[in-house]
Formats: C-alpha cells, structure tokens, sequence
C-alpha cells in the first residue's frame, strides 16, 4: 500500500504543476491527487517535523493556545501527543481543502476535542479568544508567497514570551556568519531549483529573519534524505524562538 501511495504522489511530483488564479487555487490543484498518501510519503521527507515538536514539547506551558500555519493533514498532532493534550486550542490553518479534510477525518477518528479547523491565510487568520502561545510553520513557509509579511503577523499573533517553531527546507547565503552551516554552490544552485518545480522556494532568508525577530532558543542546521534520489540529502532547519515578553 505505501509503494501504491508512493507512485501516486511521485506522479503528481514529477508532472502536476500548481495551476489556478489564486494561491488556494493552486495549492489545492496541486495536492488534492497526493492527499491519501500525503503522510505516507512526507514521513520519510520531512525530517524536521519530529525533532520540532519534540523540543517543543520542552518549552510549551500547559493550557497554551497552539496555532499551526499551513497544518495540512494535522500531521504534527500524531507527533506530539502530550503537547496535544496539554494545549487548551489548537488551531489547524491551511488553504487546501483537500489536506483539511484529512485533519478532520484524523481528529474525528481519535476523538480529539481541542481541535478546530481553519481554511484561512496564515497572513490574516485570527483564532477566536485569547493570543496565541504557541505558533508553527512545518515545512509551510518555503509554500507562502509574502513570508515576511506571514511571520510579523505571527508575531502579532503571539502572546508576550510566546514561542515560535519552525522547520523547513533551506539554503545558507554563500558567506553565512560564523558558527552557521554553509551549503556548496551546487547545493545553494541545486536543491531551489528542484523543489521550485512543485512551488517550494528554499529562502537563504528565512533562517536569518527568524534569528533578528526572536530569542532563539533552539536551532539546528541539519541534511536529510530525499526519498528515490539516490541517497540525495536536503538541508533544513530547526529553529524554536520566544517572543520578547
């Protein structure tokens, strides 16, 4: 079943293109054919969504507000079940109706209550009730045209001392600050080129911005295999920040 599910999501990979007049439109073009074996595939391609959570996981207050930006199939709730639990809201936000479905079809299932569901822009949701604590991007902002724009209204989400989690594909500059990771030039030419195809843009930007913005409190610059490219592994990032209380 999972090599089913492969070849199907490989298909929509090497030929689907985004197609539509709107950033919805396009999303949803794309992976309403990848939805079913959406987690199987990304599993094994995401490498930063564990150790994401699991350090949030350390550093989150119980009853915290949780927002997750472009959440998909709400994969991440499998991820960290105690943060889950401890969390008063969650808040899943995404555009594509079809990954949506998915997150709803897993919480019905597994009875989750704290739950709720958004078909929105990450750069104008707003959750009913209190600010945000808590704020993720999972291998969504390489997706969001507007970045800059998505991560200050984040902040603005954010409650004083809140966190933000990050994770994603990215490239260094070509002289990154000292102590930080620097890709070679076919991997900084190479890897945007590839995954530009199917809409994600590596961004030599994002890791510095996030660094200006917040506290860090947790960063790693790590590589991780790509499935079927021959042993082929693709920088990403783990960045944990706070808020300024």
């Amino acid at each position: 079943m999972e090599l089913l599910h492969d070849i199907r999501t490989l298909y929509h990979l090497a030929f689907t293109r985004q197609r539509g007049d709107t950033h919805q439109e396009r999303l949803e073009h794309f992976y309403k054919g990848q939805a079913a074996g959406y987690d199987s595939f990304r599993k094994r391609l995401l490498h930063g969504r564990a150790p994401l959570i699991a350090e949030i996981e350390k550093l989150a207050r119980p009853g915290s507000v949780w927002i997750d930006m472009g959440a998909g199939t709400g994969f991440n709730l499998e991820l960290g079940e105690h943060l889950r639990r401890s969390c008063s809201s969650i808040y899943l936000v995404d555009l594509a109706d079809s990954l949506l479905k998915v997150a709803e079809q897993r919480a019905r299932s597994r009875g989750w209550t704290n739950v709720h569901f958004a078909k929105a822009d990450a750069a104008s949701f707003n959750p009913e009730g209190p600010r945000a604590d808590l704020i993720t991007f999972s291998y969504s902002l390489t997706m969001i045209p507007g970045w800059k724009a998505v991560l200050q209204h984040a902040y603005e989400l954010l409650s004083p001392g809140g966190l933000i989690g990050v994770t994603d594909f990215y490239v260094s500059k070509a002289g990154p600050p000292p102590g930080f990771v620097r890709h070679s030039w076919a991997a900084r030419k190479g890897w945007p080129a590839w995954f530009a195809m199917d809409g994600v843009y590596f961004n030599e930007e994002h890791l510095p911005y996030l660094l200006e913005h917040f506290e860090p409190l947790v960063l790693s610059e790590k590589r991780g295999r790509v499935p079927y490219l021959l042993g082929l592994s693709a920088p990403y990032f783990v960045f944990v920040g706070r808020k300024a209380a």
